[in-house]
Formats: structure tokens, C-alpha cells, sequence
């Protein structure tokens, strides 16, 4: 499945601007997205700020949309909320979102970047109880935490523990998370999604065995939740069915080329030279340039593209125009804005 994480959608006055907000979320359905994640990185963690105070309203807008887009028969979305910060806070959020309609809380861990595992374990239990989780493993130039074996064979144990997005841009971090779910036994109730912008292809088209007594455990990721995804969404689609379609068999060298050229765009439009700063303004110019958003504005003012980055996005632009799904947008934008 493919699942983008939702931008901001803002005004040159950096307010919300609901309409192109909206027509983000008409995007992602309308490109054949499974669901969207909103309140996520992508989204800005200061839209939670009580000076700002949109973590409600953006969710509670795309809740909106899709269900919109569900009355006309089109299938049902699945709806992802992020929810971060202490216990307190993130039991509040699963609660907001629970009560928005959404079915799952992708649990980032970013505040607590102190706490023992079993601390960890502890918040992740209670936020448990509110809604379904889907655990996060964020790479920490993002706001994420280093996170153990350890931690995520206790987690994997937690009944309504129902997906993992795994995102440490970290192959042997990549590892502990599913051999965790392997060894738990919960390969058959635990989705995997890959939250590795940098490795999306590889992930997609990866077989991991893991050896479980006498048997042989097989594990595959079930699609990915990606803000490489927040762009460029119908291509993304038709990449994943076309991966999916030589799954087990013998992967072209098509494929691993496209792959290629996914991380070299996405190392452009995510600002990897600079450590990710600029990040989401890279994201926002690839929408602004599309006509989906007006600009690339932020909620932080001074959160703008890094020095040469344009450059390195004019460049992937240029170089692999078969990633992106302009056609597509533009026959839709008038329709996605009304």
C-alpha cells in the first residue's frame, strides 16, 4: 500500500489554507493511495504549538475529505494520526484522532529521548489503549531516537500493536525491527511499512528470512508510509504495483536502477547534504511547482530550502522525469480545488 505523509497546506500569512488542504488529500485518493498519515513530520510538529493550534483541524479536515471521497463508493482509506510527545500528550492525541475517525496512532518516541525501554514500553502500552498502534522508528536528524533490539521485542508484544513504520534511514536498524517481529511470532498480525526514503525500492522488493526454531519465518514489507510519497503520488502507486508484480522472482535491473534514481531525488528534495533541514520546504517546492500548494511556506519562517538545494532539485528534476506524475495533476488540479 501506499500511504503519503500529508503536508501543511499554509497561506503566504502562514494559515492554514483549508482549500488547498483539501486538495492535497483529493490528490493522494485520487492517485490511488491505500491512506494518509496527517499530524506526522510532514505535517509540521508545531502545528500541536497551543499558539498555532491546528493539530485538530488538519486532522479533523482530512477525516473530512476522505470520508467525502468514501461516500461516492471508492473503496475504504485508511486513516494513519501521528501522535508524539509525553504519555499525557500522546494519550490526548490517540484520543482526538480516535474520536476523528482515525484507525491507527503512528506513535513517534522523539520525546522521550531519554527513557529506558522499559519506560518506553510503558507509554507505548498506555497509549495502546486508545486506539490501534503502528509503531515509528524515526531517524534522529528528524526529531527520532535510537532505539534497540531490546525495545523492539518488547514492543511487538503489545496486543493492538497492528503495523510498524520503519525509518532510521539505517539498514541494521531496519534489521532489529523485523527480526523482532519475527522472533515474536507476529509476522502474520504486524504490517510492515517502510519509512526509508532513502531505500524505498530495496525495501519493497526485500525478502528477510529469519530462522524461528526449525522453521524458516518470511517477511516482506506490506508497502510504505513516506513523505517521498507526499509527491509525485501516482507514479509512487504505479511503482509499488510494478513492484509488487516481481516480487519472489527475479527482480530486472530495471527496477534497481529506478531505485537509484528514487534516493538521488530524494536526496535532493529531502535536503540529505544538510542533514535534512530542508526537508519539508523541498517537499512544498515540488507542490508549489505542480500548482498544489501556493508556496513553500512553513509555520517556522526561517524553515526554507537549504543553500544549493534548488539547484539539486532542478537537477533530479531534469534527470529522471519519469518519476514524477505532473500530467496527472494537472488534468485534476481544477477538480482537486473546487
Amino acid at each position: 500500500m501506499v500511504i503519503p505523509a500529508h503536508p501543511l497546506a499554509l497561506t503566504a500569512a502562514r494559515k492554514l489554507d483549508e482549500r488547498r488542504q483539501r486538495a492535497l488529500t483529493r490528490y493522494y485518493l485520487d492517485a490511488g493511495a491505500a491512506g494518509i498519515a496527517v499530524g506526522v513530520h510532514t505535517t509540521q510538529f508545531a502545528i500541536r504549538d497551543p499558539k498555532v493550534g491546528l493539530y485538530r483541524p488538519v486532522l479533523a479536515l482530512a477525516a473530512e475529505t476522505v470520508a467525502e471521497w468514501e461516500r461516492r463508493g471508492r473503496g475504504a482509506v485508511l486513516r494513519v494520526a501521528g501522535v508524539v510527545g509525553s504519555t499525557r500528550q500522546a494519550v490526548r492525541e490517540a484520543r482526538t484522532a480516535r474520536d476523528l475517525g482515525y484507525d491507527v496512532g503512528l506513535l513517534s518516541l522523539g520525546a522521550l529521548s531519554r527513557a529506558k525501554d522499559a519506560e518506553l514500553v510503558a507509554h507505548c502500552r498506555a497509549v495502546a489503549g486508545t486506539i490501534p498502534l503502528m509503531g515509528f522508528y524515526l531517524q534522529p536528524s528528524v526529531g527520532g531516537r535510537a532505539l534497540s533490539y531490546r525495545f523492539w521485542r518488547q514492543f511487538v508484544e503489545i496486543d493492538d500493536v497492528v503495523a510498524i513504520k520503519i525509518a532510521p534511514f539505517n539498514r541494521y536498524a531496519t534489521l532489529d525491527v523485523v527480526r523482532a517481529v519475527a522472533d515474536a511470532g507476529r509476522e502474520r498480525e504486524i504490517a510492515l511499512l517502510t519509512g526509508n526514503d532513502d531505500n524505498i525500492v530495496a525495501d519493497l522488493l526485500t525478502t528477510w528470512r529469519f530462522s524461528r526454531g526449525r522453521d524458516v519465518v518470511s517477511l516482506r514489507m506490506a508497502g510504505g508510509l513516506l513523505g517521498h510519497w507526499a509527491y509525485w503520488t501516482r507514479a509512487a502507486v504505479r511503482m509499488v504495483d510494478r513492484v509488487a508484480r516481481v516480487r519472489g522472482r527475479t527482480v530486472p535491473a530495471g527496477l534497481l536502477s529506478l531505485g537509484a534514481a528514487t534516493t538521488d531525488a530524494n536526496g535532493a528534495i529531502f535536503d540529505a547534504a544538510h542533514g535534512f533541514r530542508g526537508c519539508i520546504p523541498g517537499i512544498h517546492e515540488i507542490l508549489r511547482r505542480q500548482g498544489l500548494l501556493r508556496g513553500r511556506w512553513c509555520l517556522d519562517p526561517t524553515e526554507e530550502l537549504s543553500p544549493g538545494q534548488m539547484k539539486e532539485i532542478d537537477r533530479v528534476l531534469a534527470a529522471y522525469p519519469e518519476l514524477a506524475d505532473d500530467d496527472f495533476v494537472t488534468a485534476n488540479l481544477d477538480r482537486w480545488l473546487a
